[in-house]
């Protein structure tokens, strides 16, 4: 199920709004009528991470970290036309 509210609705109703996510529902707070966010539930990793896990399944260029100039001075704004 899912319910869209406006924000001084989701602001007025915060808490109820937090125990229907917490039920599985779907909520949406909307501003103007228009959708803007969407209350979902925080999920905890299910397995911890293991450092080091991708070791020799990823190649990274020696020159990776090698940029032009006249990319840095896009980036910068120096383009020139």
């Amino acid at each position: 199920m899912s319910t869209t509210v406006n924000v001084h609705e989701a602001k007025t109703h915060l808490s109820r709004l937090l125990d229907a996510v917490e039920a599985g529902e779907d909520v949406v707070i909307a501003r103007a009528g228009k959708p803007v966010v969407r209350l979902v539930p925080v999920t905890s990793r299910t397995a911890p991470r293991t450092p080091g896990s991708w070791r020799g399944q990823v190649r990274i260029a020696d020159d990776f970290d090698d940029t032009p100039e006249e990319l840095i001075a896009a980036f910068h704004g120096d383009v020139s036309p």
